[in-house]
């Protein structure tokens, strides 16, 4: 009678490890994932930055809009 409580004992001491080794490893996946998405976001500010100093040097050079006339056939 006093092995049923160490087994059962063993058998939840056993469930529990499992238990633990999944959350690690779902842990790590996240981690993974997390590390990945973050480069993909630092890529794409990158990208945004660039794209704006262009669009503000384009918008420079521009200069002045015309000014509103008639058209020629009025």
């Amino acid at each position: 009678m006093t092995d049923l409580p160490e087994d059962t004992d063993a058998e939840r001491i056993a469930r529990l490890e499992e238990h633990v080794a999944h959350q690690a490893h779902t842990i790590e996946e996240l981690s993974d994932q997390l590390a990945e998405q973050w480069r993909v976001v630092e890529q794409v500010r990158t990208k945004l930055d660039r794209l704006t100093e262009r669009f503000l040097l384009l918008e420079e050079g521009a200069g002045e809009a015309p000014a509103v006339t008639r058209p020629p056939h009025y």
